[in-house]
Formats: C-alpha cells, structure tokens, sequence
C-alpha cells in the first residue's frame, strides 16, 4: 500500500511540475520584444525615456502594443491604452510602499468594494501582481483621500481618484494587460 500512494504522489509531484513548466513557456513565448529585451538588461524605459508623442503625458515609448494599461512608476502616472494604441485617459496615481517589478501583467482579480490594507474603504479595486506576498492594485477611496504612506508598512495598493477609479473599473477587466514601466 505504501508503495502505491508514493507512486501516486510521484506523479502527482510530475504532473504540477509539468504544469507550471507549461506555463512558463506560455508566459515567455507572449512577452512583448521591448521587454524581452529588458531581460537581456536594456530596461523598458525610464523617467527620462522617450515618449511615444509629446509633453510630459505623452505615453512612454516601448511601453507595450494592443489595448492595455501602462502604469509608470517613476511618473506615478497610468494611461489607460484602447484600440488602436490611442490613450483614452491619463492621470497620476499615488503609489504603494510596493512596486511591482518592471514587465507585463494581467488583470487577476477585481473587488467592486473593500476595505484597503490601510483601513480605507476603497472601491474599484484592480490587482495584477504580487510582491513577497504583497498583492498589488490599482483602488479608490470611498472617501476620496490619499494614502498616508508608512514606508515601514507593506501596501500594494495603487490609489486613484474616483473617477479614474471607476475608468480604471471599465477598462481593466480580468484578463487585461498591465505594463509597468519605470
């Protein structure tokens, strides 16, 4: 008998490992080439990196194709990317005490209401990543204030104002690609 339970928990073991290296291979082969290229140590862009267009809301160049979500963290600034690459709305945001690495993401989850790592009520709540076992998203105060930011305090959450909130809500659906960029 015991024989046969390590057999089924070897192959058990086999089968999660062949699942997860599956996908991987699927996350990897649908990485765009602009932040492939991050990997091999060229960053997909940073403060002072070339803009696709004009001003200081212009979205950041390297930033992604298709519909999307560009989230750049040394603007504190997301723009929300329709059809045709045009942006249909940017604004600034103000960030967690954690950021997510540079890359591409996908929406994961979303919570019409809840109270934040703060203490908050938040609504339109956006996540898409995941730190040490912090998640990270994008959220609204109930309330309309900002975070009080404790850098020795772990929050993943991305404050918006409400508005952009319930933009954000519309657009990043499950599913929807997130760029984070520098």
């Amino acid at each position: 008998m015991a024989g046969s339970s390590s057999a089924i928990v070897t192959g058990l073991t086999a089968a999660a490992l062949a699942t997860v290296g599956w996908l991987g291979y699927q996350a990897s082969a649908n990485v765009p080439a602009d932040l492939r290229q991050a990997r091999a140590g060229t960053a997909p862009t940073a403060p002072d990196a070339p803009r696709a267009g004009s001003g200081p809301n212009a979205l950041p160049a390297r930033s992604g194709q298709g519909e999307r979500v560009v989230y750049s963290l040394g603007d504190d600034r997301v723009w929300l990317v329709g059809d045709g690459g045009r942006v249909s709305r940017t604004y600034t945001v103000s960030p967690s005490t954690v950021d997510p690495a540079p890359g591409t993401y996908w929406v994961t989850s979303r919570s019409k209401r809840i109270t934040g790592s703060d203490g908050i009520p938040v609504e339109h709540v956006v996540r898409f990543a995941a730190v040490e076992g912090t998640v990270i998203g994008f959220s609204a105060a109930v309330d309309g204030s900002t975070p009080d930011l404790d850098p020795g305090v772990r929050t993943g959450g991305i404050r918006e104002k409400r508005a952009d909130g319930a933009a954000m809500w519309k657009f990043a659906t499950i599913g929807r690609t997130i760029v984070v960029v520098r």
